[in-house]
């Protein structure tokens, strides 16, 4: 193997360098020494500098003490490795901001006016989520945002913190911690845990991030858009498999979000009276900022001159008594005078406003927008309540719990036996009117009444917060107009629907499988066919759909499911322009490429022509959040992105004609159906591949990490239909065979037979551009040598032996295949940063992944040394950290 140049970004040298003298200070030379060897012959082997058999890794030589230490040492690498280039901009993309988009479209003859009119109805909006694939401990995360804010204050030439440190020993200290801190969770998490977990991020980095970028988009733009891009999230809100959220649990995360952003808002008023320090001797006040000074009744003699200190004063504290009537208690720092709350987000604006208008008469400097509006575009974003919650649940149980209220209330004794037909009528006749069906007194099963007060807490939280707090109703197993309906029915119970005007919160199909997202249009097309739906969307101008990429992987594979996730995006937006209503295609993306992972902006300039127009919703989950979110800059760096991705998807010129369109989709049909075929047949149609599957993997090891709330399957079947998404990308990418990113391309690849049409759709198509970058990252992350080993950890060898065939077999054709077809000779030569990036960290996963293998073979055996089952867990830590966007 001939050796490769690998160019070492000089933050990770330096934070290498750091990391090695801490291990020598807190483990000793010798675990030094020794961990230094294993380094340098994996970077060897890796480089070819050294035959793979030629060197003894020093692997077997650990004890299990030594092994535990090595491997949070290598760990600890990759994070900062991540954090080095996260913060050079290695996964940052040309084009990736909004000067940039707008210059672009402008080129294209599509002028600023067109670009407002789009942001007049836009949304963009990243959604957190609990997905258990995060693996760190949020201390660690913590200490690793304190290293990047030490690193951002080094780039500035400074050599002491304010705080008089030396920038270096600050640092060095921070990874000594990051060493004496444990990296694994002891306790599982509960629901409040991840709802603290995502509060953190959106208090340090995003609700400071996003303010200042609606700074310079109107620079940008030349005007001020409207705040289109906003925050959402699904913790306390998603119960669907998961049965520890509760109604309790929406009305916590709603009450801590509240807390959130007003004891930003308040911390932000406090610093702002500090600022506007404007004497009235030195010039008259706008009328109506002396209205709200004297409706402050500040009679600080000290102000008496200073009207928007003084209007500030009030404006603190009536939104102080906001706070206190929302949260339950008093601000931290509590106001100068008594006044009465506000009653919503917009009455608070409204003060903030005449400010700003009192300031831009007085003209000059002071007249920009600064910190005061910010806090006005913070306000208009983030209301009171932060993040718009989504609620989501199976079908399933909609149908159940709708059955019980049914039968209880007299209405239908079996619901679940009528057909579709006769399940539509009965609903519909039901919402006609505004009766409820539950009724005090009456006995429910606990589902029921857990589900009844889930829609009766939504409602108090509109009443508490506004109807922006909770908007949208996701129906996981979504198949039918019934399922829609069913929603209302439940929401009327609350209020929450009501004849002639809708609902209040929109329900929202989650079409996932294949077979869910080919017929998704027919049922859109039969929902909006009804007259009274019709009519409510219409109202309100869009209607969303969410699309599932995890459990249409598993279905189906890689090609299959971006294909049919793309084919049913192009064949909804006809139903939705025959309605009258606006799209808004809502996507369930996880970190791996087998869940949806990859660049979302090249994903949201993939999407079909016509099925963005402004409005695009994502998931952000696990490991992504602290990648994308972690910091300030990173956050505003990945919004942005999403935001000039939006612009130039909704609005530059398709990037085909029709009829390449039209060859291309063909094409892509019968590449789709081999893939399809190839993905079936083995995931599905393999005898013993589940027993292959879970004892190859370390899929029973990953279940025990207590990393979420919610259980690993949806069910106590071992069958992979019952399988979460989520372990199974993750288990394949911890034995390094990432089998959900790539299985059966190969195959559909080979034998398409035009290799000319396959060149020039990879030359003109975004969508499979793409597809296919996302695929040579996963290649290059497998390892079939590895992978190999994992085989043997297979009780039937010969079972193994045959299956494990198959896959390697398929990863060499599907890694020919692919170089053929975009025309280079090794795979990411095109694209040297993340070639780099990925060839920097093989070395230091290959180690893990012996260890694990040898960890897991004792554990299986019997071994019931607890430091065997550590030093499993902590390597699962370890790989997924290395290898980034693992599950």
């Amino acid at each position: 193997m001939a050796s490769r140049s690998i160019a070492q970004n000089p933050d990770i040298r330096f934070l290498g360098r750091l990391l090695g003298d801490v291990i020598r200070q807190e483990g000793g030379e010798a675990l030094f020494r020794r961990t230094e060897y294993i380094r340098s012959t994996s970077v060897d082997r890796a480089r070819g500098i050294a035959d793979a058999d030629a060197i003894d890794p020093g692997l077997d030589a650990l004890s299990l003490e030594e092994t535990l230490a090595f491997t949070r040492g290598f760990m600890l690498f990759s994070m900062l490795a991540n954090l080095a280039e996260d913060r050079q901009g290695v996964a940052a993309e040309s084009g990736a901001d909004v000067a940039h988009a707008v210059s672009r479209l402008e080129q294209q003859g599509i002028g600023r006016d067109r670009v407002m009119a789009l942001l007049d109805h836009a949304l963009v909006v990243p959604v957190l989520t609990a997905h258990p694939t995060e693996v760190r401990r949020k201390s660690v995360i913590d200490h690793r945002n304190l290293i990047a804010q030490l690193m951002a204050l080094r780039d500035t030439g400074a050599t002491e913190t304010p705080d008089g440190d030396l920038v270096e020993e600050a640092i060095a200290r921070q990874i000594a911690l990051l060493w004496r801190t444990r990296p694994l969770r002891r306790e599982r998490l509960y629901v409040v845990d991840e709802i603290e977990t995502a509060l953190a991020y959106m208090r340090d980095s995003l609700l400071p991030a996003l303010p200042a970028l609606y700074t310079r988009w109107e620079r940008a733009l030349n005007a001020r858009p409207p705040s289109f891009v906003r925050l959402g999230n699904w913790i306390g809100g998603d119960r669907d498999g998961n049965p520890n959220v509760l109604a309790d649990s929406l009305r916590h995360v709603l009450a801590r979000s509240a807390e959130t952003v007003l004891g930003h808002y308040l911390r932000e008023l406090h610093a702002l009276g500090a600022e506007l320090s404007i004497s009235t001797e030195l010039g008259p006040a706008d009328e109506a900022v002396e209205a709200l000074a004297v409706a402050s009744h500040d009679e600080s003699p000290a102000r008496a001159d200073e009207p928007y200190r003084r209007a500030i004063t009030g404006i603190y504290a009536r939104t102080a008594a906001t706070y206190q009537a929302i949260v339950g208690r008093a601000p931290p720092r509590p106001a100068a005078t008594v006044a009465e709350r506000y009653q919503s987000p917009q009455a608070l604006r409204a003060d903030l406003v005449a400010l700003a208008r009192g300031l831009a008469r007085g003209g000059g400097a002071a007249a920009g927008g600064g910190a005061l509006g910010r806090l006005i575009r913070a306000v208009e974003t983030f209301g009171f309540h932060l993040a718009t919650l989504d609620l989501r649940q199976n079908a399933d149980v909609h149908q159940r719990v709708v059955a019980e209220l049914l039968k209880v209330a007299g209405v239908e004794a079996d619901y679940l036996a009528l057909d579709e037909a006769g399940r539509v009528a009965l609903l519909r006749r039901e919402l006609a009117g505004p009766r409820p069906l539950s009724f005090p007194g009456a006995e429910y099963s606990e589902e029921t009444r857990s589900e009844l007060d889930i829609i009766h807490a939504a409602a108090e939280a509109h009443r508490t917060y506004g109807r922006a707090a909770i908007t949208v109703y996701l129906i996981s197993k979504a198949e039918s107009v019934s399922d829609m309906l069913e929603v209302h029915i439940l929401l009327r119970e609350a209020g929450l629907y009501r004849p002639g005007e809708g609902a209040a919160i929109m329900a929202v199909p989650l079409f996932e499988t294949i077979g869910d997202l080919e017929n998704a249009p027919a049922v859109m097309r039969e929902w909006f066919g009804l007259p009274e739906v019709a009519k409510a969307a219409r109202a309100t101008g869009w209607q969303e759909v969410m699309v599932g990429y995890s459990d249409s992987n598993k279905d189906g594979g890689y090609l299959t499911s971006v294909w049919s996730l793309h084919q049913a995006g192009r064949a909804l937006a006809p139903v939705f322009e025959e309605a009258g209503v606006r799209m808004q295609l809502f996507h369930g993306r996880g970190g791996a490429v087998g869940r949806g992972g990859g660049s979302s902006f090249a994903a949201i300039l993939a999407q079909p022509p016509g099925t963005v127009n402004g409005r695009i919703r994502i998931t952000e989950q696990g490991e992504v959040i602290a990648a994308k979110y972690g910091t300030r800059e990173s956050a505003a760096a990945n919004l942005e992105a999403m935001a000039s991705a939006t612009l130039l998807a909704s609005l530059e010129p398709p990037a085909l004609s029709p009829a390449d369109q039209a060859r291309f989709a063909e094409a892509m049909d019968a590449i789709s159906g081999t893939a399809f075929t190839a993905y079936r047949d083995l995931v599905y149609g393999t005898e013993g591949f589940r027993t292959f599957f879970r004892q190859m993997t370390p899929l029973p090891e990953i279940a025990g990490l207590k990393i979420g709330s919610r259980p690993a399957s949806r069910t106590k079947s071992d069958r992979i239909e019952d399988l979460r998404a989520i372990p199974w990308v993750f288990s394949w990418a911890q034995a390094r065979v990432m089998l959900p990113g790539w299985y059966g391309v190969g195959q559909a690849l080979k034998s398409f037979g035009d290799m000319a049409l396959l060149r020039e759709m990879v030359e003109a198509w975004p969508f499979l551009q793409a597809t296919l970058a996302n695929l040579e990252m996963v290649l290059a992350k497998s390892d079939m040598g590895l992978a190999k080993l994992y085989a043997g950890l297979v009780e039937d060898q010969e079972m193994a032996g045959a299956i494990f065939g198959r896959i390697r077999d398929a990863w060499h054709v599907t890694h020919d295949s692919l170089l053929s077809v975009t025309r280079q000779t090794r795979l990411l030569e095109k694209n040297p940063v993340l070639e780099n990036s990925i060839l920097l960290r093989l070395p230091y996963i290959e180690p893990l992944n012996h260890l694990q293998i040898a960890l897991l073979r004792r554990h299986r055996a019997g071994e019931d040394n607890p430091h065997i089952r550590e030093g499993i867990e902590l390597s699962i830590n370890a790989i997924a950290t290395a290898l980034r966007n693992s599950g």
